[in-house]
């Protein structure tokens, strides 16, 4: 198996005070892992490390073949195109359409051929179930409609890591369900997926390798899953 994330004693600090404390994780090709724990535990912090947001103290890290202590932040953009990143409150452009958000960040990721792109960013929203809705605008959509966006924008460049800060977090029962069999069907066509999560009852409904985060640190626990 190809592995894409390690994570080696990794220690970091946010405004002086420690977030995590000796946290190691390595995450092959394929796997779907959820990151659970209280708020605070160190569960955001360490997908900002791996998406390079937060800096490594202690410890060494690599994603997608890339060393985290020795990535310039001049070439963070090469780490970005090679991740696909979800968040809790979608962060999608409001001021633009929802092609117009795809297309930014195609842009902003090294495309430069506007025919390809419509065409590329058309199909990315087929594979989210949301044809014929490119021209409308954020605040025109539903809750679980954004976050599908937003899963199409992490999709864009067929990346190999899917970082998810509670993608669930701000959706009904109904469009969580719905964010979860994409995500799911997304690792099963070989990408890894790394997902922060408080709901334990998705953590059982989908399997996965459970990581719990604990003052800063990670132990890998087993559940029983539902039926």
């Amino acid at each position: 198996m190809e592995k894409l994330v390690e994570l080696k004693d990794i220690k970091a600090f946010h405004r002086k005070k420690q977030i995590l404390n000796g946290v190691n994780i390595d995450v092959q090709k394929g796997e779907f892992v959820y990151l659970i724990g209280k708020t605070g535990s160190g569960k955001s912090s360490i997908l900002k490390v791996l998406y390079k947001e937060m800096d490594i103290a202690e410890g060494e890290g690599e994603i997608v073949g890339l060393n985290l202590n020795k990535l310039k932040y001049s070439k963070v953009h090469k780490l970005r195109r090679q991740l696909g990143i979800i968040f809790q409150d979608f962060q999608l452009l409001p001021d633009r359409s929802v092609l117009d958000n795809l297309m930014f960040t195609m842009e902003a990721t090294g495309w430069k051929d506007k025919k390809a792109m419509k065409s590329h960013a058309d199909l990315t929203l087929e594979q989210v179930n949301l044809q014929n809705i490119g021209d409308k605008y954020p605040h025109q959509l539903s809750g679980g409609q954004q976050q599908k966006v937003a899963i199409a924008r992490a999709m864009i460049n067929s990346p190999k890591v899917i970082l998810a800060d509670e993608p669930t977090g701000n959706l009904d029962p109904e469009s969580s369900q719905e964010i979860m069999n994409l995500l799911s069907a997304i690792s099963k066509g070989g990408t890894a997926i790394i997902m922060a999560t408080h709901d334990m009852d998705i953590v059982k409904r989908y399997p996965g390798r459970v990581l719990k985060c604990e003052e800063g640190v990670i132990s890998e626990v087993q559940l029983e899953k539902h039926e």
